[in-house]
């Protein structure tokens, strides 16, 4: 009996998930998360007289459905379809698109946000006569995908139904909608099948090999493969599954992290997110630092033996694995477009097939190991190691600055500076570390110049990678009209004449302007804060600096005081206690600085 109750109970859950997206004239929730939501209801209107059905979408606006395939992840962009048994509907009018910038890709993709509407007409008014005085169900299919700003979510797919009475046509609500001359015609379905997206997977996948990241680990790759064939093929080939298996490793976490943020959360974690976190880019940045700097020869990677795994004991490996599952992480970073579009494609669909086409990419990536280890013959083919190796892998370490400086600049402002500063300490810490000390270096030498090089680096590391501090004073920008009107009402300006390359005016604002005693006499006394930015020499502030104050080049501050004929001028930048001592002279204001200005 209980079998028959459970088997009952699960028939009717299933039942239940199966029309749970399908609702009956009334408002859905088409996606929700966290506090970004969006809705859609049906109502029957009239576009340029023209009968027909709407969908009305309601939502936030950092949730946005996307209006072209080729922007869309796996092509999924906004679909709406109408149909009944009575009528047949025309393709879907969408509104004008949005451009929304991707934050972290700074990338432009058109969408659809916050409140629109997408009508579908009655395709012929003919259908419409012969339906008169009729009533039928009208079933609208709403499908696509959403992303906020910081992640995408799973694809939808909801069902929404009406009743029409026909013979109410004329009386239907007559709407206006923006439409965009150029806008595609809508397309249904998947952009392609799985019988295409197998192979592109598999493409993806050998694309990896071919990617700059990963070509500091190939020569290790390939020794271990060159050293292991020497002993018999049979450990050649069990060593060379053992790399492939890292690989797919790799490859099968990621399907793992897949298959728990659909079932559990509802997500997905789109190709292109991880670079959404300014720590995962300027990491992945450092680290291409870092392996450029092996390209060039300045240090060398030692590997214990549970890497290089030795003839006869297990870790050998042990060794082959993480080689493996380490080649693919290097790969990431710097992967073709075509990896992106197979892995957005295996994100959104079901958790089976998209851990099938996740687990084929890494196959793609694994198969020339695996031809290498077990036809080891093939190995003779290699070209013979000279002169052109060293410098092509030179010219590599190039590559890989190119593909850093691309990460760094995706920053955001804030943190880009910091970002290239540690770098280049970085890499003088592995110069130490690499060139200072050689084999024959004692060992009390070694360890001394070594942990040098570490705490340098932590301390760099805690100097420019930590998050900037908040402004404590409230900068507005140079305006010398804003000046002038101050200046007449008998309020003091403070000027702080800077430049973006100008190294000492960042010292300045660390040492003088940064000190919170300074910026709360600022607040408190009442001082117009005016930050001049003389970057470029077409500033508004860069010619008065010349032509109106005299002055030959920054760091220039100026505290201008009321009553007084000129303003007290500082050209250093240890003035903090001197500035402190006019601004405590100054009487208590009323009104906030940045109110003076209004």
């Amino acid at each position: 009996m209980s079998r028959k109750v459970a088997a009952l109970t699960l028939t009717f859950c299933i039942i239940v998930l199966a029309y749970s997206s399908t609702s009956y004239g009334q408002t859905v929730e088409i996606v929700k998360h966290q506090k970004q939501y969006s809705t859609a209801h049906i109502e029957l209107a009239r576009l340029d007289g023209k009968p027909g059905v709407a969908a009305v979408f309601e939502g936030s606006d950092d949730l946005h459905y996307y209006a072209k395939k080729e922007t869309a992840p796996a092509g999924y962009k906004l679909t709406v379809q109408a149909k009944s048994d009575n009528v047949e509907f025309a393709e879907a009018v969408f509104p004008k698109y949005q451009v929304f910038t991707e934050p972290a890709l700074n990338k432009n993709v058109e969408v659809y946000a916050g409140d629109f509407a997408v009508f579908v007409p009655i395709k012929t008014p003919e259908a419409q006569t012969d339906a008169a005085g009729k009533k039928a169900d009208v079933e609208v299919k709403i499908s696509g995908i959403a992303c906020t700003s910081m992640i995408c979510l799973a694809p939808f797919e909801k069902v929404l139904r009406t009743s029409v009475d026909f013979s109410q046509a004329d009386s239907w609500k007559q709407i206006t909608l923006e439409t965009d001359a150029h806008a595609e015609k809508a397309v249904t379905g998947p952009a392609y099948s799985v019988y295409f997206a197998l192979p592109l997977a598999l493409l993806a996948g050998l694309s990896l090999n071919i990617m700059p990241c990963v070509w500091p680990v190939l020569p290790i790759i390939v020794m271990r493969i060159v050293e292991q064939s020497r002993h018999s093929r049979a450990r050649s080939v069990t060593m060379g599954l053992a790399l492939c298996l890292g690989i797919l490793l790799f490859f099968a976490c990621l399907a793992a992290v897949n298959i728990v943020l659909q079932v559990f959360y509802g997500t997905v974690l789109q190709w292109g997110d991880q670079f959404r976190s300014p720590a995962f880019v300027a990491a992945m940045s450092l680290l291409l630092v870092v392996m450029a700097l092996f390209m060039f020869g300045i240090f060398n990677i030692s590997l214990p033996s549970a890497i290089t795994g030795r003839t006869g004991s297990g870790k050998g490996y042990a060794g082959s694995l993480g080689m493996g599952f380490l080649a693919a992480i290097l790969s990431t970073p710097c992967s073709f477009a075509i990896l992106a579009t197979a892995f957005a494609w295996a994100q959104a669909q079901h958790w089976l097939l998209g851990t099938l086409a996740i687990m084929v990419i890494g196959v793609g990536m694994a198969v020339p190991y695996a031809i290498l280890t077990s036809m080891p013959g093939l190995l003779k083919n290699l070209p013979r190691s000279g002169r052109w190796m060293e410098l092509f892998k030179q010219a590599i370490g190039f590559v890989l600055l190119i593909i850093a400086l691309k990460l760094a600049v995706a920053l955001p402002q804030v943190r880009q500076t910091g970002v290239l500063y540690f770098s280049v300490v970085l890499a003088f810490c592995i110069w130490m570390w690499g060139s200072w000390v050689d084999y024959g270096t004692k060992a009390a030498k070694k360890y001394l110049v070594r942990i040098t090089a570490a705490v340098l680096a932590i301390i760099a590391g805690w100097a420019f990678l930590r998050a900037p501090a908040a402004a404590l004073i409230d900068w507005q920008p140079y305006d010398s009209f804003v000046i002038k009107s101050s200046l007449e009402q008998k309020k003091p300006v403070l000027i702080k004449f800077t430049a973006d390359w100008c190294l000492n005016c960042g010292v300045a604002e660390k040492v003088v302007y940064s000190r919170k005693d300074i910026a709360g006499l600022i607040e408190e006394r009442g001082v117009l804060a005016i930050r001049a930015d003389t970057t470029e020499k077409d500033f508004q502030a860069t010619k008065d600096l010349k032509n109106l104050y005299n002055e030959p080049g920054v760091p220039v501050s100026m505290l201008f005081i009321p009553g007084e004929d000129e303003p007290v001028r500082w050209r250093s930048i240890f003035f903090a206690d001197k500035l402190k001592s006019l601004l405590q002279q100054l009487p208590t204001s009323q009104t906030p600085a940045s109110l003076t200005q209004k």
